[in-house]
């Protein structure tokens, strides 16, 4: 019996190293949204050059709601393993740019992006721009913006 009690002190005092809890890590349920409902989303809107030239892309993935309540997060190729990513506005038909591209996932990765319909949070497994590590990576949709969370 001792020697189960020491192990299990043991266990807690290495899960736990110098009293530093680890890092709170973001959950979709940390950034919950209501599901707006949109009887007829709007067109999107082409503002940019960059609008533009995805305009097919955009188009053709506004249709469905399904990230952040009120918006589609769209992603389309871009090369080997490389998706762009922007969240299309139902409601007013705004185009919202991640702020980069994402490739180089880990092979056990089926999806680089994952997210709800009830969360404004994405999680990116896999390199920003083609630099760094290939890791996860958190970003929340504020206001139009998508920021990294650290």
């Amino acid at each position: 019996m001792k020697v189960l009690s020491l192990f299990a002190s043991a266990s807690l005092a290495v899960s736990n190293v110098g009293g530093i809890d680890p890092p709170h890590l973001p959950h979709f349920d940390d950034y919950g949204v209501t599901a707006a409902a949109v009887a007829h989303p709007a067109r999107v809107k082409l503002v940019t050059a960059r609008d533009r030239k995805y305009a097919a892309a955009l188009r053709e993935a506004a249709a469905k709601p399904d990230f952040a309540g009120q918006y589609t997060l769209a992603s389309w190729g871009c090369g080997a393993s490389c998706v762009i990513v922007a969240a299309i506005d139902r409601v007013d038909g705004s185009v919202h740019w991640f702020p980069a591209t994402v490739c180089c996932w880990r092979l056990a990765i089926t999806e680089p992006l994952q997210y709800r319909s009830n969360s404004r949070l994405v999680i990116v497994h896999g390199r920003l721009n083609e630099v760094g590590d290939d890791g996860d990576h958190r970003f929340v949709l504020n206001h139009g913006r998508f920021a990294a969370i650290p």
